[in-house]
């Protein structure tokens, strides 16, 4: 056979097999670069996330205030025994989204002198959050009615109808000895806002414990509602045992945690200052003899012409407190000539006069520092209080003294 022959006699190669690998290979290579692509994208869309999460979580943290919940631990005296209630303060997100004084214990001291050893007080400037005086300000000490302010608050921020008609209960007035009480008997009907006034003006306990159980369903429930109003206020060496302030050894607080709840409800709720810079209150009460009224005295021996105040100084809010084992006490809102707002607290004192005393020396500090905190020029932080007045004399409505009246 030629060569032409076995050329002529050969099989043509087909080339449709080749053509079907290619089309193959280039659809593998295809979905290759898909799945490539795919992983990519998931990639690029996760990172864009978990930065987006970053972001929103440095705003929030930003914009809210410091979360101590992990700090508190009720049944372990509220972790105060582990904490730093000044490292907890200064915490930047803290005092920035509240606008709170943030002190070291000790403050001024070169500036006055108290009376007594045991006696604990502060003067905090409220615009521009400077402390102006602190002694102890963070010791363990019992409140006393001062105790009524949270109580206060609690009501206000509970949102409950004010005029709400409340019934005296023989609980109301199971106080124990001694303890301040006001006019009101078993069976009368009386309006939650009269009860507010009767707490803070003239800190009667049977109010505190109708509001309680108005209020929180139970007082039990309104003590826990109490310690939780605390907690976010960052009130670390607090506990709260009951509404009224009547004392208990595991019911205590420092002068800056008072502060704080006091800070608070001036500064939310602009009613209690109505309240609580009244020399007097008018309570009307339907009894079982028909409608009646009955009058009763502040509590704060400023407001009642006792003692004078400072000149330039003006009372904007006011609580007192007084037990055995809390000696006097007392809590004011002030504000000074150019009407720039203070705190000042003085607990411990073992009487009224040495109590008053030391308080007009922290008030008098407040127009001293007038020129250093932005002052107003004003003419509204007068002093009204009666220089040398009497004081007004009551069977049933005046304070009486340390050792005779409790949680007053």
């Amino acid at each position: 056979m030629s060569t032409q022959e076995k050329h002529s006699n050969r099989t043509p190669s087909n080339p449709e097999p080749e053509r079907r690998h290619k089309r193959k290979y280039s659809r593998n290579a295809r979905r290759r670069r898909q799945r490539l692509l795919h992983r990519i994208a998931a990639v690029f869309i996760a990172v864009i996330l978990v930065l987006a999460a970053v972001l929103i979580h440095l705003i929030f943290t930003r914009s809210t205030t410091l979360d101590t919940s992990e700090a508190y631990n009720l049944s372990a005296q509220n972790g105060a025994e582990e904490l730093s209630p000044f490292t907890l303060q200064s915490t930047s997100n803290y005092t920035e989204s509240e606008g709170i004084v943030c002190s070291e214990s000790e403050v001024g001291s070169g500036s006055l002198s108290l009376t007594e050893d045991d006696e604990r007080a502060l003067l905090f400037n409220l615009e521009d959050h400077t402390s102006l005086y602190a002694k102890g300000i963070y010791d363990k000490i019992y409140p006393a009615s001062l105790t009524k302010i949270m109580t206060a608050l609690v009501t206000f921020e509970s949102g409950t109808d004010l005029t709400q008609q409340v019934t005296m209960t023989d609980a109301d007035f199971q106080l124990g000895e001694d303890a301040q009480s006001s006019q009101l008997e078993v069976g009368d009907k009386v309006a939650l806002e009269d009860l507010l006034n009767l707490l803070l003006v003239y800190s009667a306990n049977d109010a505190a414990m109708a509001i309680a159980r108005t209020v929180g369903g139970s007082v039990d429930k309104f003590v826990e509602i109490m310690n939780s109003e605390a907690q976010k206020l960052g009130m670390t060496g607090t506990h709260f045992v009951n509404p009224s302030g009547l004392h208990d050894d595991s019911h205590y607080t420092t002068p800056y945690d008072i502060y704080l709840m006091l800070n608070r409800v001036y500064q939310d709720y602009p009613d209690f200052s109505k309240i609580a810079s009244q020399s007097q209150y008018q309570t009307s009460v339907t009894g079982t003899e028909g409608e009646s009224t009955f009058l009763s005295i502040t509590t704060d021996e400023y407001l009642d012409g006792t003692y004078s105040l400072p000149s330039n100084v003006q009372i904007l809010a006011s609580k007192t407190g007084t037990t055995d084992q809390a000696g006097s006490c007392l809590a004011l809102v002030v504000q000074n000539g150019y009407g720039v707002p203070f705190i000042a607290i003085v607990t411990g004192a073992d009487t009224k006069d040495t109590l008053y005393n030391d308080m007009s020396k922290l008030l008098s500090l407040t127009n001293s520092d007038a020129s250093s905190s932005g002052a107003k020029s004003s003419s509204s932080g007068t002093d009204t209080s009666t220089s040398g007045a009497e004081k007004v004399s009551s069977s049933s409505n005046t304070e009486e003294s340390v050792s005779s009246v409790s949680g007053s």
